[in-house]
């Protein structure tokens, strides 16, 4: 890497620590940035040696840093319709020397399997929008409410087109509010991703779960394993000694 930090970064925007390899990424608080939804995805997904991945609805490309910089895939793809995003994603890249092991390809997450061949790909992530229609307070910001809610995709544009991308086989792997567990479910398997392994996020272990990880197997018979419950805070508000393990704080 030749080129300054800082000449990756336009103004307004800034650079996070990953705390993983030394990687950042660029982000700008005036569009979405990624949360701990993502980093729990993060290491809820696995990439294994040879495979290849993919991340709809990449944003800037939180996802494909992370499990690069976590498994042993062989490469990663984000797919990002908003083209700002999707530049700062590719700088990021850049940033960190991932640009052998990463793209980031700007286009709509609805005609997926357009752009790419179908069945090329082991692994599918995604970090969907939770939100259906109006559902929550419309927040001015497009760039926010379009992360936020099923504005330009819905959960079954995302199932139809993970099912084509998929290799035979392949993993699927998303995380969600529990509030829609019942309609992902169904949907998953009518999309014939099968439901595999879930894991519930509590915020407290006393308060009901804000979150869930789901893996599907693409063509996979019905069996679905249920992990313990991931606990975020301790009673006295610090991560949890696991949570500390997700983010690297605890190296």
């Amino acid at each position: 890497m030749n080129r300054s930090k800082r000449e990756y970064v336009k103004e307004g925007e800034r650079l996070d620590d990953l705390q993983i390899k030394g990687y950042q990424i660029i982000q700008s608080p005036g569009r979405f940035c990624f949360g701990m939804d993502a980093v729990l995805l993060s290491s809820f997904a696995k990439v294994k040696k040879c495979e290849c991945a993919l991340d709809l609805g990449t944003g800037t490309g939180i996802l494909p840093v992370l499990l690069a910089a976590k498994n042993e895939g062989d490469h990663y793809t984000g797919l990002e319709i908003q083209k700002e995003s999707a530049d700062m994603a590719r700088r990021s890249v850049a940033l960190n020397g991932l640009e052998e092991e990463i793209d980031v390809v700007t286009g709509d997450l609805r005609m997926a399997s357009e752009l790419f061949c179908a069945a090329s790909f082991q692994v599918v992530t995604v970090n969907p929008p939770y939100m259906i229609g109006e559902h929550g307070l419309k927040n001015e910001n497009e760039a926010m409410y379009v992360a936020r809610h099923e504005v330009l995709c819905t959960l079954d544009d995302v199932l139809r087109e993970s099912a084509k991308l998929l290799a035979p086989k392949g993993r699927f792997y998303m995380v969600h509010r529990p509030f829609r567990l019942p309609e992902i479910l169904a949907k998953m398997s009518a999309y014939r991703i099968e439901p595999k392994r879930m894991r519930l996020v509590h915020p407290y272990a006393d308060k009901e779960p804000n979150m869930v990880l789901i893996e599907g197997l693409r063509g996979g018979k019905p069996r679905m394993k249920v992990e313990p419950p991931l606990i975020v805070y301790q009673k006295d508000g610090n991560y949890t000694e696991e949570l500390l393990q997700i983010y690297g704080m605890n190296r």
